[in-house]
């Protein structure tokens, strides 16, 4: 598989990265030993980056990896974790810690977690607003010195943020919600990181099924998904939210591709210094997304998807308020709106 570097100090990675996220947490019930399945092909497809996250699934997450990568050699895997968010045991969140002493706490079970001896790029999942960017990045650079990481990422900041964490430590990318109803980075976020020499690695690139081309209004979801309470998916936005993704079926059509895979192409054609993390919770979804892998969509009809779904026509806010108020990056996408 095509790899890409992340910014200019950063790996060379598979040109599509796994997030593995909905294997265990946030998305309803799933088979483990799917789980694994999906996993084990990624890598035997060519994907090098696994992505994850300490809390999803309160540490399962990491679990499924490290039984998932233990038959592969260490060198052919690339694990990005992000850490910081606090959770109950009913799963609710409870704010995020970046303090470098808990960095170092959060560190130490990640690895045992996940039985490596290093984790190639470790990125706070959200800005801590009591503790200065300058005392994470820092903080995480030292465990760099120490072998124990590799390069330092960045979540779900704005540009001021981005700025700051730069000039302490060189960041290889900065990962956040990119698709096709989902552009707001396109305003100030995405300038600010290629001037930097910073990649996006995207996540949300199916706007969690919307893009799929398969979902449909009268869809059950499960207790726990966190789709039942996302603004996109609500009584009233569904529908035109399902209306913008019907403008594409046709021109995904005319490239021989699924909604999806178009979906996803279009993210990769955005630049060499975009990574798609898809997140197929199954080998059939895996499939999928790999294909879009081979869709040469043309420069008309890349275009013809952008102005299908213009910045800014998805209805619902990506994450319920309360989530919202969390995020860096949103504060900074609204200042600009205003």
């Amino acid at each position: 598989m095509e790899k890409r570097k992340l910014g200019s100090e950063g790996p060379a990675v598979s040109m599509m990265g796994l997030g593995c996220m909905g294997m265990s947490d946030l998305y309803g019930p799933v088979d483990r030993g799917e789980a694994l399945a999906t996993i084990r092909c990624a890598l035997e497809a060519g994907i090098t980056l696994l992505d994850t996250g300490d809390f999803y699934g309160m540490g399962d997450n990491e679990l499924l990896i490290h039984d998932a990568i233990h038959d592969f050699d260490r060198d052919r895997v690339q694990i990005s974790v992000k850490f910081g968010a606090l959770r109950d045991a009913e799963g609710n969140w409870n704010g995020y810690d970046a303090r470098p002493n808990a960095i170092k706490n959060f560190l130490a079970y990640s690895l045992r977690r996940l039985g490596v001896d290093y984790i190639d790029i470790y990125r706070p999942s959200r800005l801590d607003p009591a503790v200065p960017i300058e005392e994470t990045i820092g903080a995480i650079a030292d465990l760099i010195k120490k072998g124990y990481v590799r390069h330092i990422g960045l979540s779900e900041v704005g540009p001021e943020t981005i700025r700051r964490a730069a000039k302490v430590h060189p960041v290889c990318d900065l990962q956040i919600e990119y698709s096709l109803l989902t552009r707001d980075i396109e305003r100030q976020i995405l300038p600010t990181c290629r001037e930097l020499g910073i990649a996006i690695t995207a996540y949300g690139v199916l706007s969690r099924g919307l893009l799929s081309g398969r979902w449909s209004e009268d869809r059950t979801l499960s207790k726990g998904d966190f789709r039942r309470i996302s603004p996109r998916f609500q009584t009233g936005a569904l529908e035109i939210n399902l209306g913008l993704v019907e403008r594409i079926r046709a021109i995904a059509h005319e490239a021989n591709a699924s909604v999806a895979q178009a979906a996803i192409a279009w993210v990769i054609a955005q630049g060499q210094d975009i990574v798609p993390i898809v997140g197929a919770r199954n080998r059939e979804q895996l499939k999928e997304a790999l294909g879009a892998l081979d869709l040469a969509l043309t420069a008309k009809q890349l275009a013809d998807l952008a102005s299908a779904l213009p910045a800014g026509a998805a209805a619902g806010a990506r994450y319920p308020e309360a989530l919202l108020a969390h995020m860096d990056s949103e504060r900074g996408s609204r200042q600009t709106k205003g």
